[in-house]
């Protein structure tokens, strides 16, 4: 999808370091407003991202177009001189650098933020770690799943007589990518005041940990230690997976006073809604166990398609449990477009989520799929930075970039 509309970041420059999902998704929520993404990746193998997910036709990754959608290539190797000048050279022109290297490896490739700030004070330096830049776990290697583990999101996921689960995607690298994108514009928005830019400091436990609600003061206060749950949160009922006649599962969430009340009128069972045990939001979660089965045995007797048409009619939140072929269906995806094919050079026609949030008056856009390694060596490379030719074959010649 390509628009001739200007984008409400095409005047900021990013370069991209990091590898793998934390640090890139940050560079890819930027990019997805415009903001123009130069990820460096190492000339032998690239990121890793090429080469990840379950699914290969044609032995090619169907992960790296999404998370290196609208970004540019080069190739650089870090671990050398000459690829960490190159880097010093993007930089000193840009307005952010994003990494998500373990804490201590810039400055040991002399890119330490105080080193870059010499020539370009208002750069915004983002990292994103599985611990933090400080503290005496920063050093540990850190993946996204010790970090949910860590911000306390595994303990409370799953049923409580198995062991603790995940989502079945990277949810603490995105979490703290998001959570770097947000940093990294409020720095944005500070260097507007001061003219110097500062670090972005993302880790992905705390990230985490953000998401974790009242779970902290639920124990620091009360004493109370949140368990596994299974499909509902504690006290919050009813809002739960229910059997439909077909054999279909539809989710009903009715939690709040007034919308059990309609979901009472729904099922046909009105005085459900002024019974002692299921009156207020505190009875309804002492009594989740007994509710859930009331509507489950109402739910059971009826088909979904109807069962959704009665509960959306009387205003009650439900809905199917969806997948991706649903999702490409659908037409609520379809009339917002949530969806967006693109081309790919190799696979074709290309579908994947589009850009999230929408907005009213400069919204982004996915302009193109993950490129090649190093397709814009030249473009970066002899066009922006101004190396000659011959200076760009020997780095070719000598494995630089």
């Amino acid at each position: 999808m390509t628009s001739s509309a200007p984008l409400p970041l095409d005047d900021l420059r990013v370069v991209e370091l990091g590898q793998l999902l934390a640090g890139p998704f940050c560079g890819q929520l930027l990019g997805d407003f415009g903001a123009q993404v130069i990820k460096v990746e190492d000339p032998a193998h690239g990121d890793p991202m090429r080469q990840w997910g379950r699914e290969k036709p044609y032995g090619q990754s169907l992960w790296w177009p999404v998370v290196a959608r609208n970004k540019m290539s080069v190739t650089a190797d870090l671990r050398t001189e000459r690829g960490q000048n190159l880097v010093r050279r993007l930089v000193a022109d840009a307005d952010v650098l994003i990494e998500n290297f373990r804490p201590g490896t810039l400055e040991r490739w002399g890119l330490a933020p105080e080193t870059l700030w010499e020539t370009n004070p208002g750069l915004v330096v983002t990292r994103v770690t599985g611990f933090g830049q400080t503290g005496p776990y920063a050093s540990r290697a850190g993946y996204g799943s010790i970090g949910e583990a860590m911000g306390g999101i595994r303990y409370v996921t799953g049923d409580p007589d198995r062991p603790p689960a995940r989502a079945g995607v990277s949810l603490g690298d995105s979490l703290a990518a998001t959570f770097a994108c947000l940093g990294t514009l409020v720095a944005l928005h500070q260097r507007g005041r001061t003219g110097r830019g500062q670090v972005v400091d993302s880790a992905i436990y705390e990230a985490v940990l953000a998401l974790m609600e009242s779970l902290v003061p639920e124990w620091q206060v009360a004493g109370y230690q949140r368990e596994r749950t299974g499909t509902t949160l504690p006290n919050v009922s009813p809002s739960n997976v229910y059997p439909t006649a077909d054999g279909e599962m539809v989710l009903i969430a009715a939690n709040q006073d007034t919308v059990f009340r309609r979901l009472a009128e729904v099922m046909g069972q009105p005085e459900l809604a002024s019974h002692e045990r299921y009156a207020t939001h505190g009875a309804r979660g002492k009594y989740m166990e007994e509710l859930d089965g009331l509507i489950a045995e109402w739910s059971s007797t009826v088909g979904a398609d109807d069962l959704l048409e009665r509960l959306h009619a009387g205003g009650v939140p439900a809905g199917r449990i969806f997948r991706a072929k649903d999702m490409l269906a659908d037409e609520h995806f379809a009339a917002r477009e949530a969806i967006v094919r693109l081309a790919h050079p190799d696979l074709g026609e290309f579908a994947m989520h589009n850009v999230a949030p929408k907005l009213s008056e400069s919204p982004g856009s996915v302009r193109h799929v993950g490129p090649a390694l190093g397709e814009h060596n030249d473009a970066v490379y002899r066009d922006l930075l101004g190396l000659t030719d011959d200076e760009l074959s020997s780095l070719r010649a000598d494995g630089v970039i």
